[in-house]
């Protein structure tokens, strides 16, 4: 397996420790960064604008996703951070969840839009495959800490989890031996799936410029993101259920994510009869 830390420096008399997850987290945001930037220009925004917007979002929803999985975590029946609130702030003991990342960086994304001029419609637009690409740029550090994985396979794709990794019952060497076990890797049924559907996104908007008016893109990112995360949730026994339920938080969120994303869309699309009210185009300078 690969060592989550890349490397450790003294300076000053502070220890500080490189990961491999903080490096590839970067590696996502100068993806996506990149991608949202190409979409900006191809609408005829400033291209700029999306690596000033990024210094709002990226810290907010670093804050955001640790929130959320804090709050995942309390509501599914955790103790952990209820008994030491100052764990909060442990975040590189691990644990960010990527809806707290999209709400506060959404609210950020507003907040800079109200005081800079941009089209937020258009930037929103924009980012819609650069989250999708993004989030699958980040994934392989999931395989490196050895987490977000599934149950017990003998799929020829399995990998080997180590014991101080497992959860629950597959702790149990004698009924699964590290030698020979393998599990589901359900990070990688997410890149793939973000990487097919970021690339029908870019396609679909390039192809159909005139029907995917404001709106249209993001919406669709909420259908494709929120159907993915609902079926790769299956394959992950480690988020928290819902009291009483076998359905965890984060299949729940990601079920209603599509399901509005594609009630927006339809209306949207003008395929559903609404009273919400779109832009016809975008505000360009």
């Amino acid at each position: 397996m690969i060592d989550p830390v890349i490397f450790t420096i003294n300076l000053f008399g502070l220890t500080l420790t490189f990961r491999w997850y903080g490096l590839l987290i970067g590696v996502a945001v100068l993806v996506g960064g990149l991608i949202a930037e190409r979409e900006m220009r191809r609408r005829g925004g400033v291209a700029e604008t999306v690596w000033d917007m990024l210094l709002w979002v990226v810290p907010a929803g670093i804050v955001g996703a640790r929130l959320g999985y804090v709050l995942n975590d309390i509501a599914g029946g955790g103790q952990y951070f209820l008994q030491d609130p100052r764990r909060i702030f442990y975040i590189t003991e691990g644990g960010l969840h990527i809806y707290g990342a999209l709400v506060l960086g959404l609210l950020a994304a507003y907040a800079y839009s109200r005081r800079h001029p941009l089209d937020l419609w258009m930037f929103l637009d924009s980012i819609a495959p650069a989250l999708l690409f993004g989030q699958a740029a980040g994934r392989p550090a999931n395989f490196i800490n050895q987490e977000l994985y599934g149950p017990p396979t003998d799929l020829p794709w399995g990998i080997p989890i180590s014991a101080e990794h497992r959860i629950g019952a597959w702790r149990d060497l004698s009924r699964y031996p590290e030698e020979t076990t393998r599990f589901h890797p359900a990070f990688a049924y997410e890149i793939l799936w973000n990487v097919i559907t970021g690339s029908a996104l870019l396609w679909l908007t390039r192809k159909y410029p005139q029907k995917f008016k404001p709106g249209a893109a993001i919406f669709l990112w909420m259908v494709f993101a929120g159907v993915g995360r609902f079926i790769i949730e299956s394959f992950r026994p480690d988020q928290p259920r819902i009291p009483g339920t076998d359905i965890s938080w984060s299949r729940l969120a990601a079920g209603l994510l599509a399901v509005f994303g594609g009630v927006l869309l339809a209306a949207r699309m003008g395929w559903l009869k609404s009273k919400l009210k779109f832009p016809e185009k975008y505000t360009t300078r």
